[in-house]
């Protein structure tokens, strides 16, 4: 599959994702979510997790993706939700962005306060241990964009109390 301007940079480990990453987004505190866009397929609408969640805070994209068991990209401005996704001619469903999930929509043009990076710290180890989640803090709650193994998922909810927080200081 070909998403435009999509070229990934994974990383593993908190401290590795902080210092690539932890001092732009803190700055988007302040900020408005202004949008988002995800992968869902044509025919049924199901949404395909494999790739990027793409979030807009008053026009600054941030692109969030989860790869194997405990790699994440961060990635800034490069896709574009414009462009067809390609490469997929020979599978039976068709890919294409869109800007529909009922757990994200209540987030839309509200300011963000506060990022937060989440390491998963379980009690007793499991394949997840030390995977890192993103965290976006509104004042009407928090979205977060986790580790599904090997694929993203989205929380709404509190945080499972199993993550460590770092907290991202602007």
């Amino acid at each position: 599959m070909v998403i435009s301007g999509f070229k990934p940079s994974f990383l593993v480990g908190i401290e590795a994702i902080r210092q690539a990453h932890g001092s732009r987004l803190a700055r988007l505190g302040g900020r408005r979510l202004t949008g988002f866009v995800l992968v869902r397929f044509a025919e049924d609408g199901d949404w395909f997790a494999d790739c990027p969640v793409v979030l807009d805070f008053d026009g600054l994209q941030v692109e969030v993706c989860h790869w194997k068991l405990d790699e994440l990209s961060i990635g800034w401005d490069t896709i574009d939700t414009a462009a067809t996704i390609t490469g997929w001619e020979w599978f039976e469903l068709t890919p294409q962005w869109s800007h529909s999930l009922e757990r994200l929509a209540p987030f839309v043009g509200q300011e963000l306060c506060e990022v937060t990076l989440l390491e998963w710290r379980p009690a007793d180890h499991d394949l997840a241990a030390g995977t890192v989640a993103v965290e976006f803090g509104f004042d009407g709650g928090c979205l977060r964009i986790v580790n599904g193994l090997d694929e993203n998922r989205i929380e709404v909810d509190a945080a499972q109390p199993e993550y460590i927080r770092h907290r991202l200081g602007r």
